[in-house]
């Protein structure tokens, strides 16, 4: 059986980092320093597997015989994309804006095999419905999580969960950032089963 490939996260989050040592193998991360701007009139899911392929490959040099990772989220609501509002009167302004609505999360993925050039994708989309949200409930979330670095102002893996009426996804780990069930199955695809 070939030794396991070495594995690089291009990223420098620390929420895809935790979802990545769920996995329970070895990794190195690397910043991708990618340009993330949207493109005029590129569709949001499109937008995602574009910059987690970019993340892939503007590490891949780094690496002569790896598996990399890239990832990507962009969210919308009612066609208007999210980001992270990194300060507290953003994050005011977003939830106030999200109250009652549902956004879309989409989610890319990207696995470069460096030695043979081979890379593969998909997308996992996430629809996030929130609740009716208060001004008081607003400012009582952020004061407890300040998710200033987080699009749509909403940790669910923490309290942010709690201004969450509905999530309708295939896979959970695709809402923090990172799918773990289709990088499994990327995984798997380039010779490197999880489990195997």
């Amino acid at each position: 059986m070939p030794a396991p490939k070495r594995v690089v996260l291009a990223s420098t989050s620390r929420y895809r980092r935790a979802l990545l040592e769920r996995l329970g193998f070895p990794f190195e991360c690397a910043d991708p320093r990618t340009d993330e701007a949207p493109r005029a009139g590129e569709p949001t899911g499109k937008t995602a597997l574009r910059l987690a392929e970019a993340k892939a490959r503007a590490v891949a040099s780094a690496f002569a015989d790896a598996l990399v990772i890239g990832s990507d989220q962009v969210a919308s609501c009612d066609g208007l994309r999210l980001d992270k509002p990194g300060s507290h009167a953003n994050a005011v302004a977003q939830l106030s804006a999200l109250s009652g609505r549902t956004a879309s999360f989409e989610t890319a993925v990207a696995l470069l095999d460096t030695k043979s050039g081979r890379i593969g994708t998909r997308l996992v989309p996430c629809q996030v419905t929130f609740r009716v949200l208060s001004a008081e409930l607003i400012e009582s979330y952020l004061r407890k999580e300040k998710p200033y670095d987080c699009v749509g102002s909403a940790k669910a893996e923490g309290l942010g969960i709690t201004l969450i009426a509905r999530i309708d996804t295939e896979d959970p780990t695709s809402l923090v950032g990172l799918p773990l069930i289709a990088l499994t199955e990327l995984l798997s695809e380039a010779g490197m089963p999880v489990l195997g």
